[in-house]
């Protein structure tokens, strides 16, 4: 099985995270997925961004959830990361979507709800992804998983997986009684036990956040299903060499 290699936040390491530019590269080194992360605005436009705050990635400080859209369009998204990306905006969900309209790889919509609730999330990334990937791959994950449980109500056949820190005892029970088909694991607990017992059981394995080219291979030895990481270029680099060393070797 091939391990399938996720642009995290787009392409983190190269541009501004979470932005169309980071979209932009993580397609131009043709990135098996994308993930974003999504949050609602004051007057209840989805977002992309990963922070509950706009702090860190943006010239400006607070809560998204007190900023309305426009408020937020006013930021400057990118000067923090390099000059080069001066003037880069916080995207819209409907602005990625629509930029990812044609891109074949699976797109990972992160639910950013583990602090911020946001009523009504869940419907509105649901009629935009129907919208605009309604034939393509999408799965959605969150660390809050009652909004997985309010996303099957929405659409019962969505994808989508737990993100978790922790390894679970029997962890292939909780993910079917959620209703999820993967878990999203910390590096190390996805190649832990853990990983082989959810495999066995049919369901899928992504290992996040996967930088160091050395544990970029222990995963491809593994064989889990996708990693995620910041590097996609990096990542796509070893596996073409790897593929290479394990068909001479067959």
């Amino acid at each position: 099985m091939r391990t399938a290699v996720i642009a995290h936040r787009g392409s983190k390491a190269n541009r501004p995270e979470n932005t169309l530019a980071a979209f932009e590269e993580a397609m131009r080194v043709h990135s098996d997925g994308i993930e974003l992360d999504v949050h609602l605005t004051k007057d209840q436009e989805v977002v992309v961004m990963h922070d509950e705050k706009v702090n860190r990635t943006t010239n400006g400080k607070g809560q998204i959830k007190n900023f309305t859209l426009k408020e937020l369009k006013e930021l400057d998204a990118g000067s923090w990361f390099s000059p080069a990306y001066r003037g880069e905006k916080v995207p819209t969900l409907k602005e990625a979507l629509e930029l990812l309209e044609d891109f074949p790889g699976v797109l990972n919509i992160e639910f950013k709800t583990d602090r911020n609730g946001y009523p009504t999330i869940e419907e509105r990334v649901v009629r935009l992804v129907n919208k605009y990937r309604a034939n393509l791959p999408v799965v959605y994950s969150s660390f809050n998983h009652e909004t997985l449980v309010r996303l099957r109500n929405v659409d019962s056949s969505a994808d989508y997986a737990l993100l978790l820190w922790e390894r679970l005892a029997e962890p292939w029970r909780y993910t079917r009684q959620v209703g999820a088909t993967a878990q999203h694991l910390w590096e190390p607990s996805a190649l832990s036990e853990t990983g082989k017992q959810l495999q066995e059981h049919g369901l899928k394995v992504r290992a996040w956040t996967v930088n160091k080219p050395k544990n970029m291979q222990k995963i491809f030895e593994f064989g889990l299903d996708a990693l995620i990481t910041d590097y996609p270029e990096v990542a796509l680099d070893l596996r073409r060499s790897y593929e290479q060393i394990k068909k001479s070797a067959e």
